[in-house]
């Protein structure tokens, strides 16, 4: 795919998905060429065809601004209601989450590792607190998603951002009963996966990824999964 193409999937994504509100600026060229890892030519290519196809904007000496009739575009995820779609949901985020590790450590540049880093030592802090954060647990993930260099990981990551704060909220509380121990147990879980994608291992990233999420579905539901089997 021609560096402009794959530039202008990850923008149209980002924009789809709300991450780049309606009516606002998108980053400076510079910025953005730079976050690519492509010439500014390379760029203004993504750029136009997003001009061309409605989804942004130009204004004269401002730069480029998301239209105003972009909004985002949800993937129709069901809300949770049940204990058995919050473990139907950690069954996809182990197929999702897995391939996408592994793939950030064959793609990933030096500014989403710092991402994920930056998410890492927000973990980091709040352990030494004795707290969960589920912000920097989101964010954790979601660094990893957009460092695999496939819009459809972020995206769908993005889609499911309800369906994936409730199980992190329960899962919280769940570690927060075990005090210290639950929470360095998954914080190192986290600096395992974070080391295995700095390291560009792919195999060691999915592994260490299946056994993180494979931990937090079990420590949520005390080892006993229901038995969602169609009767």
């Amino acid at each position: 795919m021609p560096l402009a193409d794959k530039v202008y999937h990850s923008l149209h994504a980002r924009i789809v998905n709300g991450e780049y509100p309606a009516n606002e600026k998108l980053p400076a060229e510079m910025q953005l060429a730079e976050e690519f890892g492509v010439s500014r030519p390379v760029l203004r290519t993504a750029l136009e065809k997003l001009r061309e196809e409605g989804m942004v904007v130009s204004r004269q000496g401002a730069g480029s601004f998301v239209r105003a009739n972009v909004s985002p575009a949800p993937l129709g995820f069901s809300k949770v209601e049940t204990l058995a779609d919050i473990q139907r949901c950690y069954e996809f985020r182990i197929n999702l989450e897995t391939e996408a590790a592994a793939l950030a450590a064959e793609r990933r540049n030096a500014e989403l590792l710092g991402e994920i880093e930056k998410a890492l030592d927000l973990l980091r802090a709040a352990t030494g607190s004795l707290q969960h954060r589920e912000d920097a647990d989101f964010m954790f993930h979601g660094s990893i998603a957009r460092a695999s260099n496939n819009q459809y990981f972020e995206a769908t990551f993005r889609a499911l951002r309800d369906h994936v704060n409730v199980g992190m909220k329960l899962h919280g509380e769940s570690l927060m009963n075990d005090g210290r121990k639950g929470l360095e147990e998954v914080l190192a879980e986290h600096t395992r996966i974070y080391e295995a994608i700095r390291a560009q291992d792919p195999e060691r990233a999915r592994a260490e990824m299946r056994i993180h999420l494979e931990h937090s579905r079990d420590r949520l539901f005390g080892g006993g999964l229901l038995d969602l089997s169609l009767r």
